[in-house]
């Protein structure tokens, strides 16, 4: 036992986080524990544990840490954690946003090439070695409407730049962003709906969010508009989506994120002709890990120093 903090990392793969923290010379700054995910928190470090990594933790063991000041959570959305009786008001807890700012535009835009060009269907033809002539749709011209403009937002609006494509959406400050043509506050979000080709969730676990694509949104956008969702599962009312693709109220949708993970095998998103499944890949990235252990290294700096963390979540926003 020594003097310095304890920061416990109660994650499977330590190394890059290690590897961080010494680059940024703050190794000997702190004492260091690891805990497999699967494991519990032994007692005598949850007694004495000052800063916590971790993607999740068993209801009720944040109350077995009387000493923790900083969780830093290994995902842009915290929902997990907002809501818990044992996360304490005087408890800081920074997300991991902004890690997905390259990888997530980059699935977005595949997620929109697979809406309009024939890459399934020639896949298919080839196995069945088919020779079929397809026509694909262009995306130049296009209007993407994003719900919830962020980094990742943002990023893609920058890229979408360079293939001609329209970018308009909705932002809770409705403040101006570089390469979206139009800014909208949430209260003219049926603007949004009515004008785009394409709508994407991008939008945070929040009691406002929650079941936001309902029948009646559905029902704003074009019979010819899809939905892509790479936000929160929790945002779209599932039964309603489902009907809106089968009656032709919308073209379709791509789902990256859903209720429940993974997808039940009984549920209908599997078999409705128009919906796609993608299981939970936007975000996901071989360099993932280092790129959330540099954010841990600068806020372990700050928390050391005493200065504001980055990333720290407005409990009352919900993100």
């Amino acid at each position: 036992m020594t003097d310095k903090p304890l920061l416990v990392l109660w994650i499977d793969n330590a190394e890059p986080y290690r590897e961080a923290l010494a680059e940024a010379g703050l190794a000997d700054r702190v004492e260091v524990a690891v805990v497999p995910m699967a494991e519990p928190m032994p007692a005598d470090l949850a007694a004495r544990v000052s800063a916590l990594v971790a993607w999740r933790s068993p209801p009720g063991a944040l109350a077995a840490m009387p000493r923790l000041r900083w969780l830093q959570a290994m995902s842009a959305g915290v929902e997990m954690w907002l809501g818990r009786p044992d996360l304490r008001d005087d408890l800081v807890l920074t997300a991991a946003r902004g890690v997905h700012r390259v990888s997530m535009p980059e699935n977005i835009l595949a997620a929109l090439f697979h809406l309009t060009k024939p890459i399934v269907d020639a896949a298919l033809d080839q196995r069945d070695s088919r020779w079929t002539r397809r026509v694909s749709v262009p995306l130049a011209g296009k209007t993407l409407g994003i719900l919830g403009i962020g980094t990742i937002g943002a990023e893609l609006a920058r890229k979408a730049a360079a293939l001609e494509v329209r970018v308009i959406g909705t932002r809770r400050s409705g403040v101006a962003v570089p390469g979206v043509d139009e800014v909208f506050t949430p209260d003219r979000t049926d603007h949004v709906l009515a004008a785009a080709d394409f709508v994407l969730l991008l939008l945070p676990s929040t009691p406002d969010t929650r079941d936001f694509m309902n029948a009646g949104r559905l029902s704003a956008m074009r019979p010819d508009a899809y939905l892509l969702n790479f936000g929160r599962g929790d945002a779209v009312v599932d039964a309603d989506l489902v009907a809106a693709v089968r009656d032709g109220t919308i073209a379709g949708a791509v789902l990256d994120v859903f209720r429940q993970e993974p997808l039940p095998a009984e549920h209908p998103f599997w078999t409705t002709p128009g919906i796609s499944v993608w299981p939970h890949v936007g975000g996901l990235h071989p360099y993932r890990d280092a790129l959330v252990a540099e954010l841990l290294a600068e806020n372990l700096r700050r928390f050391l120093a005493g200065e504001t963390l980055s990333q720290s979540v407005d409990r009352v926003a919900g993100y």
